[in-house]
């Protein structure tokens, strides 16, 4: 079930400093970065939150062995309940949503999600690879750019009027955005012809088409209505949240529609009252790890119809400026601690209704869309925040 039984706000949110290494903190340093910034944010103590859900890639990227064990104490968490999660890229989503509603049934007032990743103490793309079919896959696995590109390859064989150039303006707006936002990783304005030249990585993806790889950080607390009215005087409101999977290596899996997303999306629009995405949303931070993405998240979200997302982007309306922003934060593609990566797009989303994101702020917003994707494609999370609580 992914209906919540009573109204949650986000009273606090925290990212710590994203970086290539974060040489300054080992893994407990900076999980309590982002936990102490969430605290302060909404007013209270470590000490004062009722739970705290985990979230983080497998353990392989780190070489740590059930991390939640050592960084309990990090948090606060000792003698309450903690559980970690993993969910593939999707992971820092669903440690939100499980945190969510840990909040909606009632069983406690005030949860922490906390979701992270210190990918420097690792090599990402080992990992990434062995999530291959051991039969099918693996043998040529290049980890997750070489799905990506996979991925485009079809988009462009199916809309054969898109191509490389497309792709990069989108590398283009989400790196200018980057410069607004404090707490993005890679901060370095490109021109169309920087990302066009840059070398390949998996055709047709180049080097700035990709996400980096991050060390960072990043923690809601989620809280019951009751505290929310005592505690803030500006929360955001979980409207509705929606999650689907499906397998992988199966015929007729479609990775540039998939059938886990689209079903995903019409449960989350039809929770929220949503009819017309367009007119009914205001921003929204997707989760596009490389380029091509924005194009097919898109239109799998019902933002765009299916082949049409060039007309939004290149009319300049999900520019951070335009009718509807795409990843003012400068999104995934320009941060990427991957176990966090997906739960920066709710704290992106929750800053933005409240007005508080700074010099990335889009005017005006009252509900944000945050999405992710993870495994093989087969993993998506959806969550719609709002200015105001749900109606009903």
């Amino acid at each position: 079930m992914d209906r919540l039984n009573r109204n949650v706000a986000i009273i606090g949110t925290g990212q710590t400093d994203h970086a290539s290494r974060r040489d300054d903190v080992n893994l407990p340093g900076l999980v309590r970065e982002a936990a102490l910034r969430c605290a302060q944010d909404a007013g209270i103590s470590l000490g004062e939150v009722d739970a705290f859900v985990l979230g983080s890639a497998p353990e392989v990227f780190e070489g740590v062995n059930q991390p939640e064990q050592w960084l309990v104490e990090a948090l606060g968490g000792q003698f309450k309940p903690m559980m970690r999660l993993h969910t593939g890229g999707t992971v820092g989503a669903s440690t939100g949503i499980c945190a969510c509603f840990h909040i909606a049934s009632g069983l406690y007032d005030k949860v922490m999600a906390v979701s992270y990743e210190k990918l420097s103490d690792g090599v990402a793309q080992y990992g990434l690879s062995l999530c291959y079919d051991p039969l099918w896959g693996r043998d040529f696995a290049a980890g997750a750019p070489a799905l990506a590109a996979l991925q485009a390859r079809e988009y462009m064989a199916r809309f054969p009027y898109i191509t490389e150039e497309h792709f990069a303006r989108v590398a283009v707006k989400d790196r200018a955005n980057a410069m607004l936002n404090k707490y993005a990783h890679v901060k370095k304005e490109l021109t169309l012809e920087e990302v066009m030249s840059s070398a390949y990585v998996s055709t047709p993806l180049k080097m700035h088409d990709c996400c980096p790889t991050t060390d960072g950080a990043a923690a809601i607390l989620f809280s019951s209505e009751e505290v929310a009215r005592k505690k803030s005087d500006n929360p955001a409101w979980v409207h509705a949240v929606s999650t689907c999977a499906e397998g992988a290596y199966y015929p007729g899996m479609d990775i540039v529609r998939p059938r886990a997303l689209l079903k995903a999306t019409r449960e989350l629009y039809d929770r929220a009252g949503i009819s017309e995405p367009l007119k009914d949303l205001d921003m929204a931070e997707l989760y596009c790890a490389f380029s091509p993405q924005e194009y097919i998240w898109l239109e799998a979200v019902g933002l765009a119809e299916e082949g049409r997302a060039v007309d939004l982007i290149e009319s300049g309306k999900t520019a951070i400026n335009g009718e509807f922003p795409i990843n003012p934060s400068g999104g995934v593609l320009s941060t990427n601690p991957i176990g966090a990566s997906a739960l920066i797009r709710q704290v992106e989303c929750a800053l933005q209704v409240t007005g508080r994101a700074g010099e990335h702020q889009v005017p005006g917003v009252k509900k944000a869309l945050a999405h992710s994707w993870g495994g093989w494609l087969q993993f998506y999370s959806l969550m719609i925040v709002g200015s105001e609580p749900p109606a009903g």
